[in-house]
């Protein structure tokens, strides 16, 4: 299985390590979680909580921290100072964490097939050099039927389309049974029915309890779709429902002059921040 590291160009590997959840906690906790480089703050004072089951989506312009976040609530980026608990503890003891990468971020060339993709959900499970079970199989072909993959399993990961290859990703996560999903960017280059796709199996997730936080640029999505949203520019400038949190002075705040704000029967509608379609970049 050690074939398997390379897949993700930015190195994001399942910890082989089991923390216990504590009973009462929330799933997530961030307090004063700031991440820091010598051209300054990617991350400045970080502090929310979600609970089991719910739909956070995170918008910000480029740059405005949201992979860098993913990444802390992962365990893969350590913060320079605060506080992340998944459940009651560190992140990076957590194998209930699933990571969802921008498709850029893929080296859609690497020899593997859709079910070698699926099965690596499994190694937090089993380790490295142990071979799968037939429980193991078993799981995985139960997670490719939930994504309507299961008729290509065999199929090489680059020949699939947008939509399936976050579908693929979405079964590694419920072969890991992971309890708190971060997808980044993942309708980024979909089609509208490929994004419905999506949704309806993040609807099913909801019902088994799955924690889901989303990446997105789309503030109309985030809206409709979410049961929170949180505005990110590096610091939190607002988490709570999409009426709290969009209103002209919140976007004004995150987007600064990258956004315009023109005048609706319904309000206000935002126009001018654009999104790339290498996906985010951290850059300060």
């Amino acid at each position: 299985m050690n074939r398997f590291r390379s897949l993700e160009k930015s190195k994001l590997v399942i910890m082989p390590r089991l923390h216990a959840h504590e009973a009462g906690k929330p799933i997530l906790r961030l307090d004063k979680v700031i991440v820091a480089y010598e051209s300054g703050k990617a991350l400045d004072e970080i502090s929310f909580e979600l609970q089991r089951g719910e739909r956070l989506a995170v918008v910000g312009p480029n740059g405005a921290g949201k992979s860098t976040l993913f990444k802390v609530i992962a365990g893969v980026l350590h913060p320079t100072s605060g506080l992340v608990e998944v459940a009651g503890s560190q992140p990076d003891g957590h194998i209930c964490i699933a990571y969802v990468p921008q498709r850029s971020q893929v080296d859609w060339n690497f020899p593997l097939q859709v079910r070698d993709v699926v099965m690596m959900g499994r190694v937090g499970k089993i380790g490295w050099l142990r071979r799968p079970t037939p429980k193991d199989q078993q799981i995985v072909r139960r997670a490719l039927e939930t994504v309507g993959l299961q008729e290509l399993a065999d199929r090489q990961i680059g020949q699939l389309s947008g939509g399936q290859q976050q579908r693929m990703f979405i079964a590694r996560a419920l072969a890991q049974e992971a309890e708190l999903m971060l997808m980044d960017e993942p309708f980024t280059g979909l089609d509208v029915p490929a994004q419905e796709e999506l949704f309806r199996i993040l609807d099913s997730l909801r019902t088994q309890g799955v924690t889901v936080m989303v990446a997105l640029h789309d503030l109309q999505t985030a809206s409709e779709r979410f049961d929170r949203v949180m505005l990110l520019n590096r610091r939190l400038i607002g988490l709570g429902s999409a009426e709290q949190i969009f209103t002209p002075e919140h976007l004004i705040a995150a987007y600064g002059g990258h956004l315009r704000l023109i005048p609706s029967q319904q309000g206000f509608i935002a126009l001018g921040d654009t999104c790339c379609d290498e996906g985010e970049h951290d850059h300060l």
